[in-house]
Parts: C-alpha cells; sequence; structure tokens
C-alpha cells in the first residue's frame, strides 16, 4: 500500500493569514545574505514564499525570487556604483508605503543584513512615520560571509578580540566624516571595510598615516560565498596596486589585520574541486536541482538552460485503456522520471493509486527512476545492472518475455530499442504516450552569449533528447560554427546512449562515468578537472 507523504510543517503563520477580516498591509525588511541563496534565514524563506509584492537589490540572489509566488509583483530597486539607479531612495520608501496601504504583503529583500549599511533604518522610520506596519528579519551580513569565505576568521584569540565594520562610501552630503582614523587605525585588531573598492587607496594612507604598519596584512574579496568569488591578498603598501591589476571590481569586501594570515592554512571556499568552472546544466528545471547542487556543492557556476519542454498529450486514450485492464499486464516498464510523473498523475486522475498496480511487476531503467517511484508508494521489481534501454530488455529477455503483456509508459517519441527488442523476443508490447518532448523558445541569444563569452568549461548532457534540443537552441548554420561555438568546452555524457548522440552531431565526448547516474557523473567530473 502506498504511504502518503507527511504534510511540511508551517514554521510560521503571519497576522494576515490568522485574521484576514480587515486585512491590512505590512512590510517585511528581509536581509537576503552576502549571496549564497542557501544562507537566506528560514523566517525569510517563509516571508518570501507569502509574499504579493517583492521589492528587491541587485545584491540579492536572483534564485531567492523562485520562491516568491509566480502571481506577485516583482519590482527591481537594485543600485550599482556608477550605474544610473533604477529607483530612487525616495522613490523605494514611497514604493513601500504605498504598496502597504493597499492591503499588500511587501517584502523588501535586501543584500546582507538590512542594518549593516543597508539603509534599512531610513526605509523603517519613513513607514513609521506613515503607521505602516513592519518587521525587519535578519541575515548573514556581507562581512562576516567575506571573511569566512576566504578562509579567514575575524576575531581569533591569538590575534585579536576587537573588530570594526566600515563603510568605503559614507554619505557625500556630510561635511566631514563620522569615522575617527586616529583611533580606528592603531585601537581595532581587524578591520572590514564595504564599498570600499573606490576609495581603497584614501582608506589606506588614512590607516597608514595614523600609525598603522604598511605591511599590515589586507584581503579583498568580491561576491562573497557566490562561484564567482575571487580574492586577492597583499598589505596595506600595496594592496591598491594588487586591485587595480587584479581588476577587482564591485561589490567586495575589504579585511585589514594579522588575521589575514590565517587564510593560507584556513581557505576551504576557493580549494573545491570544480571552484571557478562555469558548467551549463541542459536537464529539465524540474530535474535539473540535484545534479546543480552537487556540481555547486563542489564549486562550480551552473547555469541552468534547461533544453526540455515537458508538455502532457492532449489525448490519453491507450492509457486510460490500459488502466482499465492494468491485471491483464505482466509487466510495466519506465523507463524515464517523466514517465513516472505522468503515468501517476493519469493514475490520480482517473481516482486510482498504488494498491491498484498489485497485479503486473515494475522495472526501470535505472536507479534514480526507482527512487521517483518509490516516492510514489512503489518498489521497482527489476532494476538492470546496466541502465539503458538496451540493460533493461536483456534483464527481461533473461527472465522470459514470450506470450507476456507488457505496458511502457512514455513520450510520444522515444527510443525503439526496448518495444522492438521485446516484440521480438514474442511479447504483446503497448506504447502509452504521456508526454511530448520539444526545445523551449526564446533562449537561442541567451545560450549563444554564453558560449560565446568564453567563460563556459563544460556543457552536461543526460539524455539524447537534451543533446538534440541544445542543438537546437544553439542553432548553428554549419558544422564549422558549432565547433567554433565549442571550441574549449568539454562535454559530459551520462551514458554511452547520450554519448553516441553527442559524437554523432561531430562532438567530443570528454566524460562519461562508467555507471550511468547523476551522483557517477558528478564524480566523474571533479575526477576530471582534477587529473
Amino acid at each position: 500500500m502506498r504511504l502518503a507523504a507527511p504534510q511540511a510543517v508551517q514554521p510560521f503563520l503571519l497576522m494576515e493569514e490568522i485574521d484576514n477580516s480587515q486585512k491590512k498591509g505590512k512590510v517585511y525588511l528581509v536581509g537576503a545574505g552576502p549571496g549564497d541563496p542557501g544562507l537566506i534565514t528560514v523566517r525569510g524563506r517563509y516571508l518570501l514564499e507569502k509574499a504579493e509584492v517583492i521589492v528587491y537589490d541587485y545584491l540579492a540572489s536572483r534564485r531567492l525570487l523562485t520562491y516568491v509566488p509566480a502571481d506577485a509583483q516583482f519590482v527591481y530597486a537594485g543600485k550599482r556604483g556608477g550605474v544610473k539607479h533604477t529607483h530612487t531612495q525616495d522613490e523605494i520608501n514611497q514604493m513601500l508605503v504605498d504598496f502597504a496601504q493597499e492591503g499588500k504583503i511587501v517584502v523588501r529583500l535586501k543584500g546582507g543584513d538590512p542594518f549593516i549599511f543597508g539603509r534599512g533604518g531610513e526605509e523603517l522610520e519613513v513607514l513609521a512615520k506613515h503607521n505602516v506596519s513592519f518587521e525587519v528579519v535578519p541575515g548573514v551580513t556581507s562581512a562576516t560571509a567575506a571573511a569566512t569565505y576566504a578562509g579567514i576568521p575575524i576575531t581569533h584569540r591569538d590575534y585579536t578580540a576587537s573588530v570594526a565594520f566600515l563603510t568605503g562610501h559614507e554619505d557625500p552630503t556630510k561635511d566631514k566624516s563620522n569615522i575617527d582614523w586616529q583611533k580606528i587605525a592603531t585601537g581595532i585588531g581587524t578591520i572590514v571595510v564595504y564599498m570600499g573598492i573606490k576609495n581603497l587607496p584614501f582608506i589606506v594612507k588614512n590607516l597608514i598615516d595614523n600609525g598603522r604598519s604598511p605591511q599590515t596584512p589586507v584581503a579583498v574579496v568580491r561576491w562573497a560565498s557566490t562561484p564567482e568569488q575571487r580574492s586577492v591578498v597583499g598589505t596595506l603598501a600595496d594592496i591598491a596596486d594588487i586591485v587595480k591589476e587584479s581588476e577587482i571590481k564591485p561589490p567586495a569586501l575589504i579585511v585589514i589585520g594579522e588575521v589575514v594570515n590565517l587564510r593560507g592554512t584556513l581557505d576551504w571556499f576557493e580549494k573545491r574541486a570544480l571552484f571557478g568552472k562555469r558548467i551549463i546544466v541542459t536537464r529539465t528545471r524540474e530535474q535539473a536541482s540535484e545534479l546543480v547542487a552537487g556540481l555547486e556543492e563542489n564549486g562550480a557556476s551552473c547555469y541552468e538552460c534547461s533544453t526540455i519542454n515537458i508538455e502532457p498529450v492532449e489525448d490519453y486514450h491507450i492509457l486510460d485503456e490500459a488502466l482499465e485492464r492494468i491485471n491483464e499486464y505482466h509487466w510495466i516498464l519506465f523507463t524515464s522520471l517523466n514517465g513516472v510523473k505522468y503515468f501517476f498523475k493519469r493514475l490520480y486522475d482517473k481516482g486510482l493509486d498504488a494498491r491498484d498496480l498489485k497485479g503486473p511487476d515494475i522495472g526501470v531503467v535505472g536507479k534514480s527512476t526507482a527512487d521517483l517511484l518509490l516516492e510514489y508508494g512503489v518498489n521497482a521489481d527489476l532494476i538492470p545492472p546496466v541502465f539503458t534501454g538496451e540493460g533493461l530488455a536483456e534483464s527481461l529477455l533473461d527472465q522470459g518475455v514470450e506470450g507476456r503483456n507488457v505496458l511502457i509508459p512514455r513520450a510520444v517519441e522515444g527510443r525503439e530499442i526496448l518495444p522492438e527488442t521485446l516484440r521480438g523476443a514474442g511479447a504483446q508490447v503497448t506504447i502509452a504516450p504521456l508526454y511530448i518532448n520539444v526545445p523551449p523558445q526564446g533562449r537561442r541569444d541567451e545560450l549563444r552569449a554564453e558560449l560565446e563569452s568564453g567563460e563556459v568549461g563544460m556543457v552536461t548532457f543526460t539524455s539524447s533528447s537534451t543533446v538534440r534540443n541544445f542543438l537546437t537552441m544553439v542553432d548553428a548554420e554549419s558544422q564549422e560554427e558549432l565547433e567554433q561555438l565549442m571550441a574549449g568546452v568539454k562535454i559530459a555524457a551520462i551514458g554511452p546512449i547520450t554519448a553516441k548522440t553527442v559524437t554523432d552531431s561531430g562532438l567530443k565526448v570528454d566524460v562519461q562515468p562508467s555507471q550511468y547516474t547523476i551522483i557517477s557523473m558528478i564524480k566523474a567530473i571533479i575526477d576530471f578537472y582534477q587529473c
């Protein structure tokens, strides 16, 4: 019997959900953290999922926006140094007031922590002036994240017990600086400077002129906690020149103090196996999470480019007829994750569930498909040792299929090796089309721009469909143009069938795991880059 999955526990309730008899708007000021979307707080993510309006900044990870309901109103209010702002601070303040007075749940998403050089206090003062309800959710501030992800403890009992956070970009309208450089220079062990790249020479000069040793170690960390992180190390005497030569641009944090010397021992983030590698993942967006998570866990920067758009068929009559006489089948064979997904959706739509599948045995093409099947309450009876259609066919032939009725729920167009092999051995095979696989539209320019940037190190393919659709989306006019676009780009294929589709297109496969699973593919990619 299939057991129902437990319902997710809701960790919080908003007052608007408890009493909406007189719904009032409210603004939630949420710290997005330093860049890694995994560093958002549980409370922050929950509020994103409840937002009706999201007002977000340049430094907030775009992945956090995937938690926001699709029907919410998205407002970009990012600011970048040297670039004309999309909205002035006064305009942002007024937007928050207006949305709240319309009765909306507004999430103001700010990079880092909203109360540490984030102007969060200024925004809330305006809300308070207009009697707008608000709440603040702290975030991981960029200073601690930059130091931690660069392998620098900003306090350490052997080095210092004091730390100061400074802004390198004070309010330009002030008559004089609020920073007492004379006391800061020698009175604080570790100094962390926000937004200081433009004024780095000025900052260095003030510290040295006020008594800090020119040989004091300094680290500058750009895009901390993200796959694009880049760090340089020097001293007060030479860090400005190092930053200029290395072309370090904002956003970046400056860490000053003897604790920087620990980076050589404690650096962990930038030493990961795939750090700095740009990898295109071509799976469907729903199925890419495991591959992307595994690659990014090892330091890769992933560009998710779904080459497959899955749509249900308009007519399920073949599957419906099969379900009406399901007990007449000896085998149901699943050759893809989508086959499992759409089969059970239709099964449930017909008022049936896993208990109605007690008659036939269940075979799957591989472990990932078996794992998904188990989420629907069904154990696979047959998983072949070789995760291909040929491997599944061979395992079935070993058991004997003559006179057996076999149901294969799959895509409208699929490889025919499995059904043809079984029919050749005397089986009665019914193919039930469940979904169609078409290339997504409108991604050509974006994909080609990635390839032409010269930053892509590898493309991953997990099925023949991802290969064919990728080539369709790239839309190369000739083999020569395709080879130019893919120059220097390595290719990883999950198995021999996918690899053959790659080589048939005139391209070379550089990575192919011995076992045809996502986990094995990740390991093979790591091994490739570590050789």
